[in-house]
């Protein structure tokens, strides 16, 4: 009997470990399958992922234990690209999943929500659409929640009684979601997740109030819900005793600032930079950090501290770059020496922090200090990095500090996949902490040479392929030595290649305009980055960069079909190079190079009107705002008709090309593309018809006959949109004529109470209105001849200036720190300059001169 019982426990212990051997197996085979269908999935992944086992140790930037998969980190592959697959949901034992600066698109798997042990989840910087998904909220165990810079949209999920969500991350620490185009509210009951210790909602669209039990929270350092659409007023936050930075800026937030008695002591920043404060109770004795209430009517009262209303403007300094005291020494093509005189394949990229307090660029202690930071975080990690090396650091019209960062690698020339991914992971998991005054922060990695981390190693060769390759290097050699004479005679010449035989003409009569090379601009948009690009029209793509001295620029790039020839871009430089007033868009240069022609112009930061009126970039403008515009792009158009000689017609006048600069100047922009008119064309041009439809002059569309009344009709209909907010043609229905409808001038504000932009029409004071509305309709009247000429059209809008209480010859006006305007996602933080009238600078009323 005994021997029965035995043997029967010796069999349930035999079935047991069959079980577990057979479960173990499954999972493992489910675990492989997930990375199959991922890698079927994606372009460009790593080489060394084959085989069947992918914890056998081959498969690149994965991590398993117990022959599970842990860990997936891919960061900064930007070469990867493609969706995430559902399988992904297969690897139920990951616990770190970073994807952070690759080229992902599409939706975020709702089997996301299978990986029930996940801690890390960061899938910033990438481009991924649609909502968030509400099974994230089931992942109980997840401390960092990394959505940022996709284009995530939606409102953020809440738990209900079916489905769980964001609020239920109860473990959460860090919950980012920047940048991305989420809308609704902010849930009240993510004061529940007390956990929770960094907060960044900024730069999306979402409204309604900023939630009272926040002030529950007492671990937040940084709750950061700037650039959005929140309203009502400022919750106290006085329970929050661990908040360093506070960033409310760009909103609607109204009622009145306590800051209060118990305030956190480790509180380095609050900027309401924006909104509609009122009232401010001062603390006891004062506060004594930094706080920044400008562009509130807070700002209008005599009892309020100057410093609170006036940003001052960091003092960027000399340049700085880590110092390299080598003797010269000859590097392989595509390395770089290092500061301890090591040629190597640096691992390079942009470091970007946010609300920094140091206001002297020029302090070289300060890089000191970082660059030690760096290295002693690198160490602690134990990466085999031998020194790192930065540049270039500015504070450009954005609200982030700027520094190139280059990390050189120890022993070999450069980091293999491992390396790169450990190195970034410093960066991602926030393992690297900076020095004080430095602030939160994100790593931009650049572009890696795949060649060089696939570690190929080439052998010596003998024999004849050694004479092959001496014969090859020779005339290499030759080539370049050729190549450098043709860029020497280029830089001493740069129009050398128009010449009279290639039919494009003599060398182009500039003034003050630069010939930049393609490698330039190229270094200086990050190699046309996806990043750098800022928007795109039927000539091509518009990129963002910055010079050497700073600078910033925008960089238009002409696409294959709209090349041009040789002669035409030579004229179109000559026009836009004699062409400067302050609201004009300025051209810094131009490319004509490798088969590229590209236009480099000044960068005005606050991007299109139609941007301002329609809320998509966070800027805001009030009545007194849009008669500045109006007169500004009128000014512009003026110069360009009387005293451009010959005169320009611009031919596409509409509200995307009207941009508003750091100072919400107008400047017209676009006008490279515009007909110059001789003497004996002043009646008219006949020319196909160009132009956007809502705008287009009604003569001029019938008859193609083009003066410069029909860039007065064009302007006329942006003058109604200054006043609706509505696109010319809404709904079917023309905006002319829906204000010709609707206006009677018996009745106050011509009854146009109910096409006004609603974020007027509550305005207590709209002097000059009604004035306004008939110049507008003047401009857009069906006959070119009963139209106003644009110097007339500027004396009107100065008078109606005047009605409205204001000099438009005033130098400037203390009032308008008073009046509301958002310096959307491009405003500078510490930007110094209070907010001026410049109605006059060189421009007396009713007379038009060039800037």
């Amino acid at each position: 009997m005994g021997q029965s019982i035995q043997l029967f426990q010796l069999l349930l212990l035999l079935f047991m470990q069959y079980l577990v051997i057979a479960v173990t197996a499954n999972n493992a085979t489910n675990d492989y399958q997930g990375l199959l269908s991922l890698k079927d999935e994606l372009q460009n992944t790593p080489k060394s992922w084959v085989g069947a086992d992918p914890c056998g140790g081959s498969w690149e930037l994965i991590n398993c234990t117990n022959s599970r998969v842990t860990s997936m980190d891919l960061s900064y592959n930007i070469g990867i690209t493609g969706q995430l697959p559902s399988s992904i949901g297969n690897l139920t034992k990951l616990v770190n999943l970073n994807l952070i600066g690759c080229s992902f698109s599409g939706l975020i798997p709702d089997t996301i929500g299978n990986l029930k042990l996940l801690r890390v989840l960061s899938l910033t910087n990438n481009s991924l659409n649609g909502p968030i998904p509400a099974s994230i909220g089931s992942l109980s165990q997840l401390y960092w929640l990394d959505l940022a810079n996709n284009q995530l949209e939606g409102a953020l999920p809440v738990s209900n009684a079916t489905a769980p969500g964001l609020d239920m991350l109860l473990n959460a620490k860090h919950l980012i979601l920047r940048s991305n185009k989420l809308t609704g509210r902010i849930p009240n009951t993510l004061g529940l997740v007390q956990s929770l210790e960094v907060i960044r909602f900024d730069r999306n669209s979402i409204t309604g109030p900023v939630p009272s039990n926040l002030n529950n929270l007492v671990k937040v350092s940084e709750l950061y819900l700037s650039n959005n659409n929140l309203s009502g007023p400022i919750p106290n936050l006085t329970g929050m005793n661990s908040l360093n930075y506070l960033l409310l800026k760009n909103n609607q937030l109204n009622g009145s600032l306590d800051i209060g008695t118990t305030y956190s002591t480790q509180l380095q920043l609050i900027d309401l930079r924006n909104n509609s404060i009122s009232g401010y109770t001062e603390t006891t004795g004062g506060y004594d950090k930094k706080l920044i209430l400008e562009d509130n009517p807070i700002c209008e009262s005599q009892n309020i501290k100057s410093s609170y209303c006036t940003v001052s403007q960091p003092n960027n300094g000399p340049s700085y770059s880590t110092p390299n005291n080598c003797q010269p020494i000859s590097c392989s093509s595509g390395q770089v020496s290092s500061p301890n005189c090591l040629c190597a394949y640096p691992y390079s990229g942009t470091l970007v922090f946010r609300a920094t307090s140091i206001s002297d660029l020029g302090d070289s202690i300060y890089y000191t200090k970082l660059e030690a930071s760096l290295m002693q975080s690198f160490q602690s990690q134990k990466l085999p990095v031998n020194s790192v090396s930065l540049s270039n650091p500015i504070k450009d019209f954005s609200e982030d500090f700027k520094i190139r960062l280059q990390i050189f690698p120890s022993g070999e020339g450069c980091f293999n996949r491992t390396g790169l991914s450990q190195a970034g992971f410093v960066f991602s998991n926030q393992i690297f902490k900076p020095p004080e005054g430095f602030g939160p922060y994100y790593f931009l990695a650049d572009p890696v040479p795949y060649d060089c981390y696939a570690g190929v190693i080439i052998g010596a060769a003998v024999g004849g392929t050694v004479l092959l390759l001496l014969l090859l290097l020779a005339g290499v050699y030759a080539f370049r030595q050729k190549r450098r004479a043709e860029r020497a005679s280029e830089q001493l010449n740069p129009f050398s290649q128009w010449d009279p035989n290639g039919g494009s003409g003599g060398i182009p009569q500039l003034k003050g305009a630069r010939c930049f090379s393609f490698e330039e601009l190229k270094k200086y948009t990050n190699n046309f980055s996806e990043e750098n690009s800022i928007g795109s029209g039927g000539y091509g793509k518009v990129y963002w960069g910055t010079l050497p001295t700073g600078q910033p620029i925008a960089i238009k790039r002409a696409q294959k079909e709209s090349l041009q020839g040789g002669h035409e871009f030579k004229t179109e430089i000559e026009l836009l190079s004699r062409v400067h007033h302050k609201n004009l868009v300025g051209l810094v240069g131009f490319c004509f190079d490798q088969g590229e022609q590209m236009l480099v112009y000044e960068y005005v930061p606050n991007g299109t009107l139609k941007d301002s009126l329609s809320g998509k970039s966070g800027t805001k403008l009030d009545w007194i705002r849009r008669l500045k515009v109006a007169l500004g792009a009128a000014r512009g158009l003026a110069y360009l008709h009387e005293l451009v000689n010959p005169p320009i017609i611009h031919r596409d006048i509409k509200s995307t090309n009207i941009l508003l600069d750091e100072r919400i100047n107008a400047k017209v922009a676009d006008f490279g593309l515009s007909i110059p008119m001789g003497d004996d064309e002043r009646d008219h041009i006949t020319t196909q018809v160009k132009g956007t439809m809502g705008y287009l002059d009604p003569e001029y569309y019938m008859t193609q006959q083009l003066t410069e009344k029909s860039d007065v009709y064009s302007y006329g209909v942006v003058m109604l949109e200054l006043v609706t907010a509505r696109m010319p043609i809404e709904r079917g229905k023309y905006i002319v004529r829906v204000v010709q409808m609707a206006m009677d001038k018996t009745k106050v504000l011509y009854n146009l109470h109910d096409i006004l932009d609603p974020a007027i029409s509550l305005q207590t004071s709209l002097k000059g209105l009604e004035k306004f509305v008939d110049l507008a309709m003047r401009c857009v009247e069906d006959s070119g001849a009963n139209r106003p000429a644009m110097s007339d059209v500027v004396k009107e809008i100065e008078n109606i200036m005047q009605i409205a209480g204001l000099n438009p010859n005033a130098e400037s006006t203390s009032a308008s720190d008073s009046y509301e305007v958002g310096k959307g996602n491009s405003g500078h933080p510490y930007y110094n300059e209070t907010f001026e009238f410049e109605y006059s600078g060189a421009f007396p009323t009713s007379k038009i001169e060039p800037h």
